[in-house]
């Protein structure tokens, strides 16, 4: 490393030239420590008046003085009730009276009338509908379908009733078949289906048959 100064530009005097050299450098170093942005990047400027409000703190202060004068007006009024009683006399003799008093109680009575005209009109009218003649239609039409039926009527009580017996003589009739099977030969389900069609279609004749005299007389 040089201890002498060495220039980068030709020169006659060393020292002269590093002298020059420093002071072009501070120059520089000043020019660009001063230097402006093109492009303003600062905060905004920032007004006082903006930030206190005064109008508002005005406001403020006229509506409590406001509040102010109307409490000591009414601590005034209530120290001289407390003195003086108030000085008037709160007896009040004064009775209410309506002015359209009259008219209402006109109004009242013309509107109970024609209640009363219209009450007696529903309750001496006449009903157009004829409950007689549709239990008739409806004995017409039971009997109707009584007569398209294919089983007679009452016929799923009397099962019901069978259902229950059996359910009853339950155990009885478990004994009976273990007899029966032991004993005598079991029927096939096809001969009770046979059989209970035989039994429904005597049935139905009967009911035809009731139902074809009840017709003739």
């Amino acid at each position: 490393m040089y201890r002498a100064y060495l220039s980068i530009l030709p020169c006659g005097n060393k020292y002269l030239q590093q002298k020059w050299d420093r002071a072009n450098y501070e120059d520089h170093k000043k020019r660009i420590q001063t230097a402006k942005a093109i492009v303003d990047t600062s905060t905004p400027p920032t007004y006082g008046h903006l930030h206190m409000k005064l109008k508002k703190l005005k406001l403020e202060e006229e509506r409590l003085s406001l509040i102010e004068r109307d409490n000591h007006l009414l601590l005034e009024k209530m120290s001289c009730i407390m003195r003086t009683k108030g000085r008037i006399d709160n007896k009040n003799d004064y009775e209410t009276k309506s002015l359209n008093r009259e008219k209402r109680e006109k109004e009242l009575l013309r509107v109970s009338k024609e209640n009363r005209a219209i009450l007696d009109r529903i309750t001496k009218s006449e009903p157009q509908y004829q409950v007689q003649r549709w239990h008739e239609d409806w004995q017409r039409a039971e009997k109707y379908m009584i007569s398209i039926a294919r089983y007679p009527p009452g016929w799923y009580k009397s099962h019901n009733q069978k259902e229950q017996k059996f359910k009853k003589k339950g155990p009885k009739r478990e004994q009976n078949r273990d007899k029966q099977l032991n004993g005598k030969s079991v029927k096939s389900e096809e001969e009770k289906e046979e059989e209970r069609g035989h039994i429904q279609s005597a049935e139905y004749n009967d009911h035809q048959e009731r139902n074809s005299v009840s017709e003739k007389v």
